[in-house]
């Protein structure tokens, strides 16, 4: 770890360490859920509708029949920008908190530290994340919702006022925890 702390100029740490750390959780998180989009679809369509959407193979034949191929994709880019804004502050402030509790709480064991780190940065990652999660349902089982986040966001806005966004917060939280 240290050659490559070494070769990026990093070795104390730092912001440009974190933020080279948040860039690729962006890229990773957000390339891996853009590219199973369609299985969100679909599992987001049988918790909304299971007697109609009863199985994997018979639900994609319903949705690609009814609205269609690109109906697979609803919702691409609050899975793309959503989870990307999630791990990157998942990857970038695990390392920023696990350099300041490893500082703080040096008589710990290093698992507690890698843990309450862990913790720490996946609060503020999920909270983060709701937003995005709350338009990209809407659009998923709406369809005459929104095309996407660009008119999602204020349309949520607009019917629901800032509640829309944050409905689930609680929930996000205590699942973290328990």
């Amino acid at each position: 770890m240290s050659d490559f702390r070494t070769k990026l100029g990093v070795d104390g740490g730092g912001f440009y360490y974190y933020g080279i750390c948040a860039a690729g959780g962006m890229f990773s998180a957000g390339a891996t859920h853009l590219a199973v989009t369609p299985l969100d679809v679909l599992k987001v369509n049988m918790q909304v509708n299971p007697i109609k959407f009863h199985s994997i193979a018979s639900g994609l034949n319903i949705l690609w029949k009814e609205e269609g191929p690109s109906s697979l994709w609803r919702g691409w880019s609050g899975k793309l920008f959503g989870y990307g804004v999630q791990g990157g502050l998942k990857f970038g402030l695990y390392e920023f908190f696990k350099s300041r509790y490893t500082n703080t709480l040096v008589d710990q064991k290093q698992s507690v530290v890698f843990f309450l780190s862990s913790a720490s940065a996946q609060v503020f990652a999920d909270v983060a994340l709701c937003p995005f999660e709350a338009v990209k349902v809407r659009v998923q089982t709406q369809p005459n919702f929104a095309k996407g986040l660009s008119d999602g966001f204020p349309k949520l806005y607009a019917r629901e006022g800032i509640s829309g966004y944050v409905n689930g917060y609680h929930f996000k939280i205590l699942y973290i925890f328990l």
